[in-house]
Formats: structure tokens, C-alpha cells, sequence
């Protein structure tokens, strides 16, 4: 059974994006392998949002991943290339965690992660601080939301960039 997991970069503020979706302040590392990080999925949910910041970057996949972007504006036919979940979102992802294989990463959107949140389909929230303040943009859950209790399964620090991942069980 298939796992899904919010990992995301934050800022030690709360942000997981910028005032207008930029993500330039998160450092690499060399001691985090993206690499290994990327071969414990094999699908990604990403919010409208998220997904159009990626296109414009031209960056629209995730090698080596299934994509689910969740909105109900896109049309299917425009991005064939991912699968556009724009009704029947709880049947979606019943059915990928479901899946046998890799867990399904929950890769970008604070409105989207909001939402399964509250719907209960998140796993764990994976949370990597990165030593900025950002002063404003958008926050890791947008408000109004349910208080939701976590428990701590694994953390490191990152000395070089001064990173600190901390990995939660959604209770």
C-alpha cells in the first residue's frame, strides 16, 4: 500500500513559496541526494498552481514519475503529459494508495495539501527548513484549517546549508 507524503521545502517562516510562487531561495545541498530522494516515488500530485509555476519554468514533468495535477480549470487536452484530476479526487487517490510499489509524492501546493489534509489522504508531511525568512508569501497550510496532531518519525540536519529536515506521521 502506497503512502502519500507532503514533502516540501519551508522557509523558517512558514513558506513554502514566495509572494509570487518563487522558489530561488531554496539552497542546494550537497549532502541531500536528490536522487535517492526521487526513487522513493513514483507518482506526484501537484497543484494548478504549482504545476503552472512549473511550466513556465519548463520544467512540466518529473522524470520517471506519473503525474496527477489537480484543477478544475486545465483541460486534459492541453497537458497530455500528466493526468488533469479535475472531479472524482477522492476516488484518484484512494486508487494510488491502493497501488502496490513506491509511495506518491505530494510535491507541490499548499491549497492542494490543505485539501487532502482535510480529507485525510496525507500520510506524512516531510518538512525541509531552509534558514530564510521570507517575510510573506505562501504559507505551508493556508488558513482556515483543522488542528491536526503529528508525530515526530525521523529528522537530520543538514550542517552545510544549516537545513533541517523533520519527517511527521499524520495521526
Amino acid at each position: 500500500m502506497a503512502k502519500i507524503r507532503y514533502r516540501v521545502a519551508m522557509s523558517l517562516d512558514g513558506y513554502v513559496a514566495g509572494p509570487n510562487g518563487e522558489f530561488d531561495w531554496i539552497v542546494p545541498d550537497p549532502d541531500v541526494d536528490s536522487a535517492a530522494i526521487f526513487s522513493e516515488f513514483d507518482t506526484a500530485l501537484i497543484g494548478r498552481r504549482t504545476f503552472e509555476v512549473m511550466v513556465r519554468a519548463g520544467r512540466a514533468t518529473l522524470p520517471g514519475m506519473k503525474m496527477f495535477v489537480f484543477s478544475r480549470t486545465l483541460r486534459q487536452s492541453d497537458y497530455p503529459g500528466v493526468t488533469v484530476v479535475s472531479e472524482k479526487q477522492n476516488d484518484v487517490l484512494s486508487s494510488l494508495r491502493s497501488k502496490s510499489g513506491k509511495d506518491v509524492w505530494l510535491f507541490g501546493g499548499s491549497a492542494l495539501f490543505h485539501s487532502l489534509l482535510q480529507a485525510r489522504f496525507v500520510d506524512t508531511v516531510e518538512v525541509s527548513i531552509v534558514p530564510v525568512l521570507l517575510g510573506g508569501g505562501i504559507p505551508l497550510l493556508p488558513s482556515p484549517a483543522d488542528r491536526k496532531k503529528l508525530k515526530l518519525i525521523g529528522h537530520r540536519v543538514y550542517e552545510k546549508s544549516g537545513t533541517v529536515s523533520l519527517q511527521y506521521a499524520v495521526k
